[in-house]
């Protein structure tokens, strides 16, 4: 068995490098969507301009406003999928549900405004980044008369470059609370379908708690069961041979004696599926490290969560990483299994990744129960598997 921990905090990590480094990714990352956001604001602008020619002359005929505003709202939909990638993926903005082809038109017409001042204050943050620098480089271009009036314009050009930043920092909150009122659904409407949601899933809950409840029957009856009554045979067949063979019985009570060994592992594997008492008493990693040590395969756990975790997620996380492990050992003729699990930003990050022959069925019965089992608690889950693998399962649950 090849189990690799890797639990304890590193202490000579570079922590303030490794923050200031994910710092200044977060800002150029929100810099390209500024810059992005500028380029979609002039199309933006172009269209509200056209639009608004176009349907000037109509606003007296239904039938030409209609002619108008349907290619204008097809464009409408293309610009605003772009938008609502560009705030998830540059900006950070997760936009919830869907929203009507009226508000989209009036989020476009309204967000050109913004889309420009954010390449204006961009253009002020590389305006102040040249001046303040040019302390370093301007005597490479230039005599330098003042070195004086340099060094002070460079300080004004640093200053200008803080005021550029926080000013992008306040477009952003800006494109969020603006993507918010007029694309993310209304109070009413997120009200019915948190309803819809919490319905479906209780519904897909019980339907995972009928579906264990079948199989630890038919795991009771097939297994433990079918033991037990080999067991009672061997000891009526000693029983009765006790007399007239005394060797014989020894043998079917040695049998006997084999029998409930094997009864009692069994019973100890169907009472481990249905809930771990290490996840009780130990926690989650040690849990974690019981699926890995009991798995045929080889298994790498690598565990990051430094607080107690709310009961209910540890016990999701534990059902995925156990039900993804048995399925890499029944399915995937993998050589090697990967377990990573970190909070991340208030939610609990689980990964199990393998290198098998992948094509997993995330439709199954055992990869839709954990789906369901992350949707009871608001969570996110997601299986990656391509042909030929890898593949990658991914579960996302709230743990603030």
């Amino acid at each position: 068995m090849d189990t690799a921990v890797d639990t304890a905090p590193d202490f000579g990590r570079p922590i303030f490098g490794a923050a200031l480094g994910t710092h200044l990714v977060r800002r150029l990352r929100t810099a390209v969507g500024l810059v992005l956001g500028a380029g979609t604001a002039v199309l933006e602008l172009l269209g509200a301009v056209v639009g608004g020619l176009a349907l000037l002359p109509l606003l007296a005929s239904p039938r030409g406003r209609q002619a108008v505003l349907r290619p204008l709202t097809a464009a409408g939909r293309v610009l605003v999928r772009l938008e609502r990638a560009r705030l998830d993926r540059f900006l950070g903005v997760r936009l919830p549900g869907v929203h009507e082809d009226g508000d989209a038109l009036r989020y476009l017409a309204a967000r050109w405004p913004l889309g420009l001042l954010g390449a204006v204050v961009l253009g002020c943050a590389a305006y102040g980044l040249g001046l303040g620098t040019f302390v370093l480089y301007g005597w490479l271009i230039t005599e330098i008369d003042h070195p004086w009036l340099v060094a002070f314009s460079s300080v004004g050009g640093f200053f200008l470059l803080f005021l550029s930043v926080q000013g992008a920092l306040g477009v952003v909150s800006l494109e969020g609370q603006l993507a918010r009122r007029l694309l993310a659904p209304s109070h009413a409407h997120a009200l019915e379908a948190r309803i819809a949601q919490l319905a479906s899933s209780r519904a897909e809950v019980m339907d995972v708690v009928h579906d264990e409840r079948r199989r630890i029957e038919r795991d009771l009856h097939d297994g433990v069961q079918q033991r037990l009554v080999a067991l009672g045979m061997l000891l009526g067949r000693a029983r009765r041979l006790r007399a007239r063979d005394p060797e014989r019985a020894d043998e079917l009570l040695l049998q006997a004696h084999e029998e409930s060994r094997r009864a009692l592992t069994e019973l100890r594997e169907v009472a481990w599926r249905v809930y771990p008492t290490v996840l009780d008493e130990a926690g989650l990693r040690a849990a974690l490290e019981s699926v890995a040590e009991r798995s045929p395969l080889p298994v790498g756990l690598a565990y990051a969560v430094e607080r107690p975790l709310p009961r209910a997620v540890e016990t999701v996380a534990y059902f995925v990483v156990s039900e993804a492990v048995t399925n890499v050992v029944k399915h995937a003729g993998a050589t090697r299994i990967d377990v990573h699990v970190a909070v991340k930003e208030g939610e609990l990050n689980v990964r199990v990744t393998d290198d098998g022959v992948g094509g997993a069925d995330a439709s199954g019965s055992g990869l839709s129960g954990l789906a369901s089992r992350a949707a009871a608690l608001d969570g996110r889950f997601a299986v990656h598997s391509p042909a030929g693998g890898p593949t990658v399962v991914r579960a996302v649950l709230p743990c603030a």
